[in-house]
């Protein structure tokens, strides 16, 4: 992998920049490190999702709360990622892993324990915490490792962690005992080995001074890459709104559709993630434009389908839908992410990454939050789901206008 010439802990540190002796150790295990980070962490964020079912059955929370508790975890990663996002651009990004995979663990710890609404919370706050200050430090980290394949990893990475967690989980609460402790036991484990490989990996960047004035919450966009961030800010947020659909109320739309069974709640997530990952796959040698605008097709197709499927009551549709939106998923999220990152210095790598993920989580959390409250102030499941589906091809068809003209510009 790439190690840094020297980590500087001089006033007058040269700008955080891989030289050419690190890229000749540059090799695949780092990356895959650096990947399965990514992987698990989005893995613990998507596990709560089938047990949403098991806590309000023990704990009696109505739908409202579900929808809080997967909220407060997407604002908590908006907050890191606002204070924290540059910070491993100053001080490298081991020290940044390293603190966040302790925090981690200690969130596993927190969910492992819960007795209570109050203490799932704490765990999704803490836990979004940790991942906020993670993932830009991940994803600029493969970058330094490798640029062609860390900007690939970066796409694919979130939709095998969320897919993977989301099945995981379900089976878990079907066939395994104690799944609200064991599921979070196992993450525990994966975090702790995780972390004994971020400590024998070498540092990837050099340090530079202004680590405290970097925590301070600014949205400052390089040059280099304003055009393509508002080109790519729309369909990010549209994309990771659907995610924000499934993570909060797929399981609770399986239902409505007539089964009550968790593994297919759980499926509905996967689905939606797994599909988008192996979109990454498939469009990875896809011009990033045209990849957006597949993203968009996609998400404004998946979206009627399932709307079709809300009022048929078809649960084959439905998972049609998820398959369709799955593809518009991966896209939009691998287009803006190969539009706007190879563009970034090494030094704004960090930076740009996280202002990426700051529009993703808003569109995760603040709409799924929203439904939640119309869902308990008398729209129902159905039409708050069907409300929610509206707005997104409203969204969708924003972030259109915004691609097309970006298109115009670059002809």
């Amino acid at each position: 992998m790439n190690q840094a010439t020297a980590v500087s802990r001089g006033a007058d540190a040269a700008p955080v920049r891989p030289g050419p002796a690190t890229r000749a150790r540059s090799g695949t295990p780092a990356l895959v490190l650096l990947a399965s980070l990514i992987v698990s962490l989005l893995a613990s964020s998507s596990a709560p999702t089938p047990l949403y079912a098991v806590y309000q059955a023990s704990w009696g929370f109505s739908p409202i709360t579900t929808t809080v508790v997967f909220g407060v975890y997407a604002l908590s990663v908006l907050a890191t990622l606002l204070t924290f996002g540059k910070i491993s651009d100053h001080i490298g990004r081991r020290p940044v892993l390293l603190t966040t995979l302790v925090v981690q663990i200690a969130a596993m710890v927190v969910f492992a324990t819960a007795d209570g609404v109050p203490a799932l919370l704490v765990a999704r706050v803490v836990q979004g915490l940790a991942t906020g200050a993670a993932l830009g430090a991940i994803g600029a980290a493969m970058l330094d490792v490798d640029a062609r394949r860390g900007t690939f990893a970066n796409a694919v990475a979130p939709g095998i962690g969320t897919a993977t967690g989301a099945l995981v989980s379900a089976l878990a609460v079907r066939y395994l005992p104690a799944p609200t402790h064991l599921i979070y036991l196992v993450l525990l484990v994966v975090f702790a080995v995780q972390t004994i490989g971020v400590a024998l990996m070498r540092e990837t960047v050099t340090r530079v001074p202004g680590a405290l004035a970097s925590l301070r919450p600014e949205i400052k966009l390089p040059h280099t890459v304003r055009g393509p961030v508002l080109a790519a800010a729309p369909v990010l947020l549209a994309v990771w709104a659907l995610g924000g659909l499934y993570g909060a109320l797929g399981p609770s739309l399986v239902s409505t559709l007539g089964s009550h069974s968790v593994v297919l709640g759980g499926l509905s997530l996967f689905v939606l993630a797994g599909v988008a990952a192996l979109t990454v796959v498939v469009l990875r040698g896809t011009r990033p434009q045209t990849v957006m605008l597949i993203g968009i097709v996609g998400l404004v197709t998946g979206v009627v389908l399932t709307l079709v499927a809300l009022s048929v009551r078809s649960l084959a549709v439905f998972f049609v839908g998820t398959v369709v939106s799955g593809v518009g998923f991966g896209s939009g999220f691998q287009g803006g992410i190969r539009t706007v990152v190879p563009l970034a210095a090494a030094h704004e790598r960090s930076g740009v990454l996280s202002l990426l993920y700051v529009v993703s989580y808003l569109g995760l959390g603040v709409p799924a939050v929203a439904a939640g409250f119309l869902i308990v102030h008398g729209a129902g499941l159905v039409d708050a789901a069907r409300a929610y589906g509206v707005a997104l091809i409203v969204l969708a068809a924003l972030a259109l206008i915004g691609l097309s003209r970006s298109i115009d510009r670059s002809v």
